[in-house]
């Protein structure tokens, strides 16, 4: 009991010392709380990404005649060089487009298959024979990405594929200096790689035996060599051929199980993005396999609340988000996978019936611990752009863990992902393991449209905080009336272990909450029984592009390198 006390009056000393004592985080003459800069406004072209040349290199491409497609896949070729942490060649894609010509939305889930020759039986062997399937060789899936960037080209594209690739594959070869997000992040993980035997990784992505520090320049020409085959070849250049054989055989040797077939045989899937209404607006999401559908529960269990009648960052604020939150993610656990592996219920966990049911169960003044309504039958980089035409997309792509599988296939120049640690080893659940088969994934593009027109184009990276973090932009946006820019920049709040991706966790998990709530409002959660924690850098990464009057609004993330650029 002493302890416990001792442990909370530490936190809340220390939220004290951290400025938590009131919600003006900045200090502006515009009198906007917590926008730390304006929005940037265009009537052309618009592009947001979280390292700036990769926003001018997009803006390039709009102002060259490309589309706002050319621009983003241009972008995040450069993201694959700059931040290769985060995102690169080796992982999946996926994206929401809309096209100003036929006024509609698509998706497209251009995420990769488990390898067809490995069983369930034979990975269950593998790992109680001490070997993970979280990293590593076994962690594994086809890479999706460039099979996503052909398919959104050959639909929307404008511009030639080695065009979009050039500036990449020169700033490759050239080198660019490191950024301060992208230093910090080598350096969460250099200790481990260090003592790995990994030559291929450190061949690529070490500098005098260690990652390069902020302001130091990083190049990789094997990486060029690789988007210059992928330019002039398109698809077949990477999923046949000389670097579809390199991948495989080094696979391989390592212990790993994806073969050439598992590369040629790979296809992306355009779907049907769903919606919910929201206090007037269609917020969109792409259906599973990955989470976003959540995001559309919490909306619909929120809507049933004044919400814009609990002033922002309030304790009533707060608790109701977690709790909404919580509910939604009891549904992950249970139903979210692979649609071709199971029947995932879509239509009634979006329904506002259900979410009426489920709201129902939140009590006001008390956190709870909740379970699924319906009987059973990591680190990645967003972006945005829009075109002069009225075209926007909405792009998401990752390797799922920092540094993926860490499996750099020799004199490629790019890390393989390990988005096979998005399955579950427990027989009979949707998210089981089998041979190819998509895993779960974290990555969610979104998209909001009002009377049927496109308003904005937003995503949030950064594993499970996506979800949330969706949630709070379109709250922010909608409930409380901030700006594109104050919407991202306001402080966010983070929910961990209770049920997620894995399967269910009993108990009430514990809140993190970003610099800017006051002691009020954290001192009433706790009265709650909420478990108040802090931390740094788990908030995510946003980027979003408003349409209004026919003028584009960009904002950019704060907490990351990137910026917001038009013409």
């Amino acid at each position: 009991m002493l302890m416990n006390l001792i442990k909370t009056s530490f936190t809340l000393i220390a939220l004290c010392c951290l400025g938590l004592t009131g919600l003006n985080a900045q200090d502006r003459l515009s009198g906007r709380s917590f926008a730390t800069r304006s929005e940037v406004l265009a009537q052309n072209g618009m592009a947001a990404t979280n390292h700036p040349i990769a926003s001018q290199i997009a803006l390039d491409i709009l102002k060259e005649g490309g589309s706002a497609v050319d621009a983003a896949i241009a972008a995040n070729a450069f993201l694959g060089l700059a931040d290769p942490a985060m995102n690169g060649i080796g992982g999946d894609l996926f994206a929401i487009v809309w096209s100003a010509k036929e006024q509609k939305l698509f998706g497209l889930n251009a995420s990769g298959k488990s390898p067809a020759s490995l069983s369930y039986a034979e990975l269950k062997a593998e790992v109680d024979q001490g070997r993970s399937y979280r990293g590593g060789p076994l962690s594994i899936t086809t890479p999706g990405c460039v099979d996503g960037w052909v398919a959104l080209h050959e639909k929307f594209g404008v511009l030639d594929l080695d065009r979009l690739m050039a500036p990449t594959v020169s700033y490759a070869r050239a080198g660019i200096p490191v950024t301060s997000e992208v230093a910090d992040f080598f350096r969460t993980f250099e200790e481990s790689v260090q003592k790995s035997d990994n030559p291929s990784f450190k061949k690529v992505f070490f500098t005098d035996g260690r990652f390069p520090g902020k302001g130091e320049i990083l190049k990789n020409p094997d990486l060029a060599k690789t988007l210059e085959i992928i330019g002039r070849e398109g698809r077949d250049g990477f999923y046949r051929g000389a670097v579809a054989s390199t991948i495989a055989d080094y696979v391989k040797a390592q212990g790993g199980f994806l073969t050439k077939e598992d590369l040629a045989n790979n296809r992306p899937v355009w779907v049907e993005p769903v919606s919910v209404n929201y206090r007037g607006y269609d917020v969109w999401e792409l259906p599973p396999n990955g989470q976003g559908i959540s995001v559309l529960q919490m909306l619909n269990i929120l809507e049933g609340f004044d919400m814009s009648g609990m002033p922002f960052g309030s304790a009533a604020h707060l608790h109701h988000f977690l709790e909404s939150k919580k509910l939604a993610f009891e549904d992950m656990a249970m139903f979210y996978g692979d649609p071709d592996f199971g029947d995932i219920p879509l239509e009634e966990l979006l329904s506002k019936k259900y979410a009426a049911e489920r709201r129902a169960l939140i009590d006001p003044a008390k956190a709870g611990e909740y379970h699924p309504g319906l009987s059973a039958g990591d680190h990645t980089v967003y972006l945005t752009v829009a075109d002069k035409d009225g075209n926007m997309v909405s792009l998401i792509q990752s390797l799922s863990s920092g540094l993926g599988s860490r499996v750099v296939p020799e004199g490629l120049g790019f890390v393989l992902q390990n988005r096979g640690s998005g399955f579950v080893l427990e027989e009979g659940h949707i998210n089981q393991y089998a041979p190819g088969k998509r895993p779960f994934h974290t990555i969610i593009p979104a998209f909001i449209t009002k009377e049927g027109k496109p308003f904005v184009s937003f995503g949030l990276m950064g594993g499970d905080m996506q979800v949330p973090g969706h949630v709070q932009v379109v709250m922010n946006l909608i409930d409380f009336g901030m700006n594109l820019q104050e919407a991202g920049d306001a402080p966010r709040i983070f929910h961990s272990g209770t049920s997620a991706r894995g399967g269910r966790v009993p108990g009430l998990g514990e809140t993190f909450l970003e610099s800017g709530f006051p002691y009020e409002t954290i001192s009433e959660l706790m009265d709650k029984g909420h478990v108040i924690r802090m931390d740094k850098g788990i908030y995510g990464g946003y980027q979003a592009i408003m349409v209004k009057d026919g003028v584009y609004y960009g904002a950019s993330e704060s907490r990351k390198d990137g910026q917001a650029v038009g013409y």
